[in-house]
């Protein structure tokens, strides 16, 4: 507000200036010229007859002359006061209309509204910082799921299209340097409805700089955190960044998980895919010969390392080593994209190749030179740009790591179901037959499409009824929870993935286990299991019917009728 204030004054001082010398000059002029009332006597306007006048007379919205006719010389100062008067206002609207479609202006009345739009703000919001194609796929998420989300973004043109984006709720957006610790504190940073702040701009200094203003702020908050450097990565967890994401460490990582349980990794994949979505194949990375990676840039390294921790060879193909540095294997200088560079890296005996570039055209490229000189290798794709999508897709590649979308997965599993880290995790020291089995169950319950994943707290917020019923001591179980409330005998599509008991963690607990009051679950289904579930813990009958199988009426007259029908 007060930059407002300062650019009208300091942009309309000088109209303002000119409007206030021309009325004095006019008034003063009226007080001292003499003039001659009905009887022909001398008379002098006052200074209030003047004000008045000239009021009337500089806005043309009226004419008239008093408190008596005027003479010559009354009506020739009139004239030229008029005129100048005119002019005045004239030059003044001229001032207004050009602050009004001033930039600055124009920004510094779009920052007052939008601070004061968060300042109203009564529901959970997460703070999104960059609004590129992650930032993008992650409110477009979060308000699929009833979330809020405020953004900031550097790029005008990216906060201006939310507003023609079909989301299911409505997002303020701010133009500004998220680095700013003004623009975050507008944008709500300190606010009591803040759950979380995200930055996930392409400047790892900005990350860096909006991840420690954050802790530094607001020291509970959750913060989250985009970074492809290490060293900024281990700037951010010295300050406390609750999770930092690198879309390449995290890329490699799945990686290895499919390399060594690919049914481990067909689940996570499933649990973390978009709601509607159609379930993945399985995939078998080969680990029977020497993989090809193309391209030694920080994706090229992060898989490097996976690949030779699984114990497989790598040949890295590069054009330009003096810049991404020598690996430490054996290396082809060129991009990849040539036959005979792929020969030189012996791709018709490889298993694997990685066309991990920056650059989506090469990628394709070395991916369909490559199958024409080993059809059978394993392809893995590095997708830059989302509107590549197509044509990725199209070259069929068994795997496609597309940054983007990576980190904008894991931050949404993060904000809304961390549980589910925490199951993948503990997920990680089972056998594979048992990951298999759980898999098999997951198709069984929803058929082709991913399933709902979603965490519930038994407390009085979600579940009143259930809460209000263990508190008395009542014995409730995991399948008792997945009875169909319409049909008891008839079990839900879902299935009770982890229960988090104060420090207890119990991974797929066995059905007829009790459920305690202050658990936390986190359950996969299809969406009519959550309705049908959500019914069932907020209603004290229904429970009851779920739980003994008795319908017991609840109202005077149902209790009347079900007793005359038993007499």
């Amino acid at each position: 507000m007060e930059t407002i204030v300062f650019l009208i004054l300091r942009r309309m001082r000088q109209p303002l200036l000119t409007l206030l010398v021309v009325y004095a000059v006019a008034i003063s002029g009226l007080t001292l010229i003499p003039g001659r009332d009905a009887d022909g006597n001398v008379w002098y306007m006052s200074i209030f007859h003047a004000f008045y006048f000239v009021s009337y007379m500089a806005t043309t919205i009226g004419f008239g002359e008093i408190p008596y006719a005027f003479s010559d010389a009354q009506r020739l100062w009139v004239s030229l006061s008029l005129y100048a008067s005119v002019i005045a206002w004239i030059y003044a609207f001229g001032t207004i209309l050009a602050l009004v479609q001033d930039r600055t202006f124009q920004e510094a009345l779009a920052e007052y509204r939008f601070a004061g739009r968060i300042r109203a703000m009564r529901e959970p919001f997460h703070l999104v910082c960059g609004y590129g194609e992650t930032g993008t796929a992650l409110v477009q998420s979060l308000t699929e799921r009833g979330q809020h989300a405020v953004v900031i973004d550097i790029d005008e043109a990216r906060t201006s299209i939310i507003q023609l984006q079909e989301l299911r709720e409505f997002v303020p957006a701010l133009h500004g340097d998220a680095a700013v610790t003004r623009y975050l504190q507008e944008a709500g940073l300190q606010h009591s409805c803040c759950a979380g702040v995200v930055a996930l701009t392409d400047d790892n200094e900005v990350n860096l700089k909006v991840a420690i203003t954050a802790k530094l702020l607001n020291p509970p908050i959750k913060v989250i955190s985009r970074a492809d450097s290490h060293d900024i990565e281990a700037n951010m967890a010295s300050f406390g960044t609750d999770h930092i994401v690198d879309p390449f460490d995290t890329f490699a990582a799945h990686l290895a998980v499919a390399f060594q349980a690919p049914c481990l990794y067909l689940l996570q994949r499933w649990l973390t895919g978009r709601e509607g979505a159609v379930l993945s194949e399985p995939v078998y990375p080969p680990q029977d010969g020497h993989w090809i990676v193309c391209g030694y840039g920080r994706f090229g390294k992060a898989i490097c390392r996976r690949l030779k921790g699984e114990g497989i060879e790598v040949v890295v193909i590069e054009a330009r080593p003096q810049v991404t540095g020598q690996p430490d294997t054996k290396l082809v200088t060129g991009l990849g994209t040539e036959a005979e560079t792929l020969l030189e890296a012996d791709i018709e005996n490889a298993a694997g190749l990685v066309a991990g570039t920056d650059n989506d055209a090469n990628n394709l490229s070395i991916v369909m030179t490559a199958r024409e000189l080993n059809s059978s290798v394993f392809a893995v794709v590095r997708q830059n740009q989302a509107d590549n999508r197509d044509i990725i897709a199209a070259v069929d590649a068994d795997m496609v790591m597309h940054p983007s979308a990576i980190i904008a997965d894991k931050i949404r599993v993060l904000l809304a179901t961390p549980m589910l880290y925490e199951f993948i995790s503990l997920a990680l020291y089972q056998d594979e037959s048992w990951a298999c089995e759980l898999a098999s169950r997951v198709i069984a319950l929803v058929g082709d499409e991913v399933p709902e994943t979603r965490e519930w707290s038994l407390g009085e917020g979600e579940a009143s009824a259930l809460q209000e019923y263990l508190t008395e001591g009542g014995h409730f179980s995991a399948a008792d929870l997945l009875r169909d409330p319409w049909q008891r005998e008839r079990d839900l599509k879902a299935i009770v993935l982890l229960i988090r008991r104060r420090n207890d963690r119990m991974l797929l607990p066995d059905p007829q286990d009790a459920l305690k009051a202050g658990d936390r679950l986190l359950i996969c289904g299809n969406r009519a299991a959550f309705t049908r579930m959500q019914w069932t813990v907020s209603h004290r009958h229904t429970l009851d019917y779920v739980k003994t199988g008795r319908d017991v009426p609840q109202s005077w007259l149902w209790r009347r009728l079900a007793q005359r029908s038993r007499g």
